[in-house]
């Protein structure tokens, strides 16, 4: 099983999440989710509709050359290094996945993103409907080289992800990364379903939101938006620490899922 110490990981940010950004967390964290990246002419198009309503979005003119030197940045850095990637075709997801595996990084596929812009060109949560598909994604990457995150969100109608995570480590991922939204005990279901590597996402910002994910059962956390903040990070890193060093508790037993 993948993973990465300590437990903590900085968690992508759109247009925000670039070498810069996780050398400036590495003191805290084991790990950084750079990107995502959009990287076909699909998801690009639907970026540049982002940019056009003021998100932040990274579309340089050549995506994986933008991956490549930016994971070239961080090759003297401890961290463990992954790439959030969107895509609306598999090709290219498995080209970004063989520029990973050249820098020992994973590669991450975003079927977590919920702008309606790339939803309708098939990326982020209308890949995390399509479980075929997203499974095509996970075993590109993996016949590529590179060990795979697929990063999720909870919540969304139609979907199961125990089913998705099942479909996923069959196909061949490590990690799955999951939004929780209000559902941390989606974290539990998963982690008593699968052997994957677990990371537990969504208002980690302290020692009681750490506490709860791991208590069902993440392996890891991480940070989002306040991955920037080092006094935030401070607090999740000793939380991390004092769990692990304490060799955790006794997990409670899963709620259903909603």
């Amino acid at each position: 099983m993948a993973g990465f110490e300590p437990r903590l990981a900085l968690a992508s940010l759109s247009g925000e999440a670039d070498a810069a950004w996780a050398r400036a967390g590495s003191e805290y964290a084991g790990a950084a989710f750079l990107g995502g990246i959009a990287l076909d002419d699909a998801s690009r198009a639907a970026a540049r509709e982002l940019v056009a309503r003021d998100r932040d979005e990274f579309l340089p003119d050549d995506p994986l050359a933008f991956v490549d030197s930016e994971l070239s940045k961080l090759a003297d850095s401890s961290l463990t290094v992954g790439f959030n990637v969107r895509s609306a075709t598999v090709g290219p997801v498995a080209d970004a996945a063989a520029v990973c595996a050249d820098h020992d990084a994973i590669l991450e596929i975003n079927a977590h993103c919920r702008q309606e812009e790339l939803c309708a060109v098939g990326c982020g949560e209308s890949l995390l409907r399509d479980t075929d598909r997203l499974a095509e994604y996970v075993a590109a990457a993996v016949d590529a080289g590179a060990t795979v995150s697929v990063k999720v969100r909870a919540e969304v109608d139609g979907v199961d992800l125990v089913e998705t995570a099942e479909a996923v480590e069959a196909a061949g991922a490590d990690l799955i990364h999951i939004d929780a939204m209000d559902s941390e005990s989606v974290v539990g279901d998963v982690a008593d379903a699968t052997g994957l590597f677990v990371v537990a996402n969504n208002g980690v910002r302290d020692a009681a939101t750490v506490r709860e994910y791991l208590e069902y059962g993440a392996d890891a956390v991480s940070v989002g938006r306040p991955s920037d903040n080092p006094a935030v990070l401070r607090r999740v890193r000793a939380a991390v620490d004092g769990w692990f060093a304490g060799g955790g508790e006794d997990r409670p037993e899963p709620e259903a899922s909603p």
